[in-house]
């Protein structure tokens, strides 16, 4: 080499003059290419070089001199060798594209392209070095080094070159391509360089170099890259290729797909099949999961199709791109159950064992440490932690199963899952959808409805009859996409078949393709069978055939060619098989052995071998609580041997089976009772007619029972309510039939499937009554009073819980009396028989107390408050409705606690105390919330309307009652009772009638109501429509309704306080004074200390009107005046400003207008605030000036 400043020869590979020290050779600082000195850009990248001019011996020796000593390296900036993994990739004919295309359109087409290249490189943990005209060279294990970070490249590398050919597609250049190279060795590393420049040398020139090889549309990697990754990524050999500046040919390796989760965890036994025809579905996938974590909103995706259509290898793809990320993702999975109902939220408890690292059958002690470590994790407040663990421990089993309410269950599920996801991302896969319970179906949508802050990726697989148990499922939410897999395409399947065997004979491929009908699993199982038969052979990761001319006749079916399968099997295969079908999709070594004499080893044996055909498989994810576990890989092939067994076989398995279950799982097999009742229940079933019949009846019966109270602890009423039906359905016992009948009833009741428990409890009457068993027939009819309470049937339901109480009175107090007690003294209160009412609460409270019953004494002092606020003892309410409070929060009662809030909140809105009562109700909106009540947080926001409504803020009111759904005011009308009262006022006063006559209409079912406060407060705003209409006579007679209720609420409701108002303003429309005075002897004959300060300035405006109207205007100004200062003191802008008009009015009849004007602009100034034009424009008619009025 021939130094260009000296014309010194030196030896090859010298980078400096041996004799002027003039460098040789300009190394490139991006990717360290060896480049003249001269060169400005690297001939091997591209990049910008520094200054290279020569310089003579004399001029470099002087700089040299002259130069003052090395310094350190920059701060933060470290040269170092490290092993990395060096990704490029580049879009192939992208030049030859891009001259007939607009330049405005290129710009954007790369930008596109290096966006999506920069968002997967970093998803996958990479840093992109630089941007080459059309490449990109991206790095791992620079800065920091993770030990995967080779197999992070190479599924960046798949991931990406995919990702181009959809971008080809998606703006109309099919043919656009991209094309990688990885390579993974030690390099020279800048540690904090910045963008370009970190990595550099030989590694970096052979990636490129590897990258130009590639054919369009797929990834080649080195030999030290495949070493790496092999366990995860599958790979094609390339053969040795030359490479530019190599001196030998380079093996090179074709990456086709992943096969196993990050490191080869979780990797598939068996062959795995190519996925084709479905990588639009798993972009979807892929897009709304990220979608979600990015935007930290919970999402729905149903992924729905018949069975082996594919929808278990989509979730399996998805798995394994989330486990390559390089973020931090909760992967959870829980399956459903087939047998008999299920297991009641089966699938949610396995997901949690799964992030507890729990197996299945673990002890209790065990369980809960394991709980409490991983709580102490998450959870950083320690109450939260309190509150989370029992309800966990509940849905695990690990605790005493006592019942508790829905809400307080699943708020406490739900939280675990928020604070998990407050770390990263969750996702939860729920297998077998079609399967779930009712109430895990409710859970899943609870999520999605009170979660929505939060990154959970719910990922749902179920076959098309999960719309036949809820066809709703998903409708409505802008949170859920349904993504339905189809047949795939006769060309598709081709493409499978050949993939899993190539080579195969045409005719066969086709008569393959043609019976599959587009269901893969079919193609799949046909090449298994082939495998059985010896006709398919293996190789190394793919198959081959023996015979080019080999024929073969294919059932017609899948059933078929799965029962083809079996046939083919060795004897104990398939005996095994058969057994065990019989445990459902999963099952234990132990559990088999327990069914037959087998050697311990050949049992292993027999496994090892089913696995191997494809035909079970072993969970192999140390995080699944069925770690070790076996299973089939499809329900398909349980069913198929299942149905291969006689009856009497099935009957004895089941028999054996269930007793397995009994005592394998520490003696304590509640957990599972669903499951062996089903055992049993299908034991009997299949021979009814032999001598052990009635012994497999009672214990099915009794199991059945076990499942019931089970699932009714958990707040899973529909299932429980199933669990008990069944159970009456299987006993030959009449008194224990008519007890399950009750208890179907109850948990009918309790999830609000009313006409059902009315039904059951019905059944349960007549068969208590026939048997003469008065006593319990009392309390049934206690069951059914309330059921047609709830009906609208108040009159029927009252004298039903009478009739019982009546009977169960003369008995021992005990908790069912007390509970009747306590519910049929609220419901006397709403229907109006308010001492009737009274002693029921006295009878309750003297019971709960007796026998320490919290949830009841809570019930019933809330109760025994509301008497006494109808009856004007407000401080005695307060005090009664307070410790209700105290008590609920004490012992957990949390719908206890929401009603204290509500009545609260009532209370002091009653007395005038705004500001209070809306503190009260934000309070019960917060616990409405946590739990999930959207009942009660629509109960608590009506609430709410009429303190916005007197404190002027009436879009605010407006905006609150357009928050609640219209279907909910057919659930518990009497919650709404404000919104029915105030939202045709205010129309009324805002001029907009008929907005409120469509109000009237759509609540008109109030009007004939049972229930004083509906009819009141339906009557007040109806009266205030027929006034504003002109029809005050008939206004004047349905407020009376209103007027009277006082009976019943007392004076200081605010049902009364309108319905006097309205009262009086249709007395004054009808110039009826004795009307007027009517209402106020009403007022006027309340203590002071009873009524409230709103009612007193309604008072004295009234009287000021009647003043004025018999000619005394000093009188009526004083009294206006006084009734301004209350109002004002109220803070109630719109009766300030109208009472401050009508004082304004009555001062300009005297003269005194320059009094008047400013109370008048005023007025003029609320109306305008709130938008209530008949009086603004009554305001602006009176136009009043100083000194004069026009």
């Amino acid at each position: 080499m021939i130094c260009s400043a000296c014309g010194t020869a030196n030896d090859v590979g010298r980078k400096f003059c041996i004799e002027c020290g003039t460098a040789l050779a300009a190394l490139c600082p991006s990717c360290g290419g060896v480049n003249p000195p001269a060169a400005k850009f690297c001939g091997e990248c591209g990049s910008g070089l520094a200054d290279s001019t020569p310089a003579r011996n004399s001029e470099a020796r002087q700089a040299r001199e002259a130069a003052p000593p090395i310094p350190e390296p920059p701060s933060g900036r470290l040269a170092e060798r490290r092993l990395v993994s060096v990704l490029f990739v580049d879009l192939v004919g992208f030049t030859t594209l891009a001259e007939a295309r607009d330049a405005e359109e290129v710009r954007e087409l790369l930008g596109r392209y290096f966006e999506t290249a920069r968002h997967l490189i970093a998803l996958y943990g990479g840093v992109v070095e630089k941007f080459i005209g059309d490449a990109v060279m991206a790095v791992w294990g620079a800065p920091s080094a993770q030990e995967d970070d080779a197999e992070r490249a190479v599924r960046a590398a798949l991931e990406l070159v995919e990702g181009v050919g959809e971008l080809g597609t998606e703006v109309g250049l099919p043919e656009l391509r991209a094309r990688a190279g990885v390579l993974t060795g030690e390099a020279a590393v800048t540690i904090g360089a910045k963008d370009q420049g970190m990595v550099a040398g030989d590694l970096v020139n052979t990636a490129s170099r590897i990258q130009t090889l590639a054919v369009p549309g797929t990834v080649l990697v080195g030999d030290s890259t495949r070493r790496s990754t092999e366990s995860a990524v599958a790979y094609q050999d390339a053969g040795r290729q030359e490479v530019k500046g190599k001196s030998q040919p380079v093996q090179l390796w074709r990456a086709q797909r992943i096969i196993a989760g990050i490191g080869g965890a979780i990797k598939s036994s068996g062959y795995e099949a190519p996925f084709v025809g479905r990588q639009r579905e798993l972009r979807l996938v892929k897009e709304v999961f990220h979608t979600c974590a990015e935007q930290g909103r919970v999402h729905l995706v149903s992924v729905v199709g018949i069975a082996g259509i594919g929808k278990s290898r989509l979730a399996w793809e998805f798995f394994k791109y989330i486990d390559g990320l390089a973020q931090d993702i909760w992967w959870h999975r829980g399956r459903c159950l087939s047998y008999g109902e299920g297991v009641t939220y089966w699938a949610l408890a396995e997901m949690v064992r799964m992030r507890l690292r729990i197996s299945e059958g673990e002890g209790a002690a065990s369980s809960l440490d394991k709980l409490r470590a991983v709580l102490e994790e998450f959870v950083a407040d320690p109450g939260e932690r309190r509150w989370i663990e029992p309800r966990i421990s509940h849905l695990l089993g690990i605790e005493e199963h006592t019942a508790r309410q829905r809400e307080d269950l699943f708020a406490a599920w739900r939280l675990f899952f928020e604070r998990i996801a407050d770390r990263s991302p969750v996702v939860m896969v729920f297998d077998d959808i079609q399967w779930a319970d009712a109430s895990l179906l409710d859970f899943i949508e609870y999520l999605l409805e009170w979660s929505k802050e939060f990154p959970i990726y719910v990922l749902t697989l179920g076959r098309p009859e999960v719309l036949e148990q809820r066809s709703t499922w998903g409708a409505g939410k802008r949170n859920f996409t349904s993504l339905s897999l189809d047949p795939l395409s006769e060309g598709t399947m081709r493409e499978l078949v050949e993939g899993l065997v190539p080579g195969l004979p045409e005719k066969l491929r086709n008569d393959i393709v043609d019976r599959a009908e587009g269901v893969p699993l079919y193609a799949v199982e046909t090449v298994r069978m082939l495998t059985d038969r010896g006709l398919v052979v293996k190789e190394g990761d793919s198959f081959t055939t023996r015979s080019e001319t080999m024929t073969l006749e294919i059932p017609e079916t899948l059933q078929a060619l799965i029962a083809a399968r079996l046939d083919g099997l060795p004897g104990a295969e398939r005996h095994l098989l058969q057994d065990a079908s019989v445990f459902g999709k999963t099952f234990t070594g132990a559990a088999i052995a327990s069914l037959r004499e087998v050697d311990r080893g050949d049992l292993e044996t027999l496994l090892a071998s089913l696995v191997r055909k494809d035909l079970l498989g072993l969970q192999a994810d140390p995080r699944s609580p069925e770690a070790g576990q076996y299973g089939f890989l499809q329900d398909l092939f349980r069913r198929v041997a299942y149905n291969t067994l006689s009856k009497r076989d099935r009957k004895l398995r089941h028999i054996a089976a269930a007793r397995y279950l009994e005592t394998s799982r520490g003696g304590d097999p509640d957990e599972i009772v669903e499951v062996i009742g089903s055992h049993y229940v299908e034991a009997f079933r299949l021979a009814p007619d032999e001598a052990d019949a009635s012994q497999l009846q009672k214990k099915a019966s009794e199991l059945l029972a076990r499942a019931g109270e089970r699932a009714g602890s958990l707040a899973a009423n529909e299932e429980a309510e199933a669990y008990f039906s069944r159970a009456a359905e299987m006993s030959d016992d009449v008194l224990e039939r008519a007890a399950m009948l009750e208890r179907a009833g109850d948990m009918a009741a309790a999830g609000a499937r009313t006409e059902r428990a009315i039904a059951h409890l019905q059944q349960a009457l007549g068969v208590l009554e026939r048997e003469d068993e008065s006593h319990r027939a009392a309390r049934v009819l206690a069951s059914l009073g309330e059921c047609l309470w709830n009906v609208g049937r108040i009159d029927d339901g009252v004298e039903m819980m009478n009739r019982s109480l009546a009977v169960l009175s003369g008995d021992e107090l005990d908790e069912d009396v007390a509970s009747l007690a306590a519910q049929l003294g609220r419901f006397l209160l709403f229907a109006g028989e308010t001492k009737l009412a009274a002693e029921r609460i006295d009878m309750a409270l003297e019971a709960a107390e007796s026998l320490e019953l919290p949830h009841i004494l809570s019930e019933a002092l809330n109760t025994q408050g509301v008497l006494r606020l109808f009856g004007g003892r407000k401080a005695e309410a307060l005090a009664l409705l307070k410790h209700s409070l105290e008590i609920a929060l004490e012992h957990d009662l949390h719908i206890s606690a929401l009603r204290a809030y509500f009545n609260l909140s009532g209370l002091e809105m009653n007395a005038d105390r705004y500001d209070t009562s809306r503190a009260y109700v934000h309070d019960g909106l917060a616990l409405a919330r946590k739990l999930g009540h959207r009942q009660w947080e629509w109960n608590l926001l009506s609430q709410d309307v009429y303190p916005l409504f007197a404190l002027g803020k009436w879009d605010a009111a407006l905006k609150t009652v357009a928050d609640i759904p219209s279907e909910s005011y057919s659930v518990t009308r009497t919650a709404f009772a404000t919104v029915i009262l105030v939202v045709p006022l205010l129309c009324v006063y805002r001029g907009e009638l008929d907005r409120a006559e469509g109000y009237l209409e759509f609540f008109a079912e109030a009007a004939e109501s049972k229930e004083v406060q509906e009819r009141a407060a339906f009557a007040v705003g109806k009266a205030a429509v027929l006034r504003a209409r002109g029809r005050g006579r008939e206004a004047q007679e349905i407020v009376l309704t209103a007027v009277a209720a006082r009976e019943t609420v007392g004076v200081t409701s605010e049902l009364f306080r309108e319905g006097a108002i309205e009262a009086v303003e249709g007395a004054f429309a009808e110039n009826d004074e004795d009307a007027v005075r009517s209402v106020l002897t009403i007022i006027d004959g309340t203590p002071r200390g009873k009524l409230p300060t709103s009612l007193l300035a309604q008072s004295l405006r009234a009287k000021g009107r009647l003043a004025l109207l018999n000619g005394d205007a000093a009188e009526s100004g004083r009294l206006l005046t006084g009734a301004c200062g209350l109002f004002r003191e109220l803070a109630t802008p719109f009766w300030l400003g109208v009472t401050s008009l009508e004082l304004g009015e009555c001062l300009g009849e005297q003269g005194r207008e320059q009094e008047a004007s400013p109370l008048v602009d005023e007025a003029r100034a609320i109306f305008e605030q709130l938008g209530a034009a008949p009086w603004l424009e009554r305001a602006r008619r009176l136009a009043l000036e100083p000194g004069g009025r026009t």
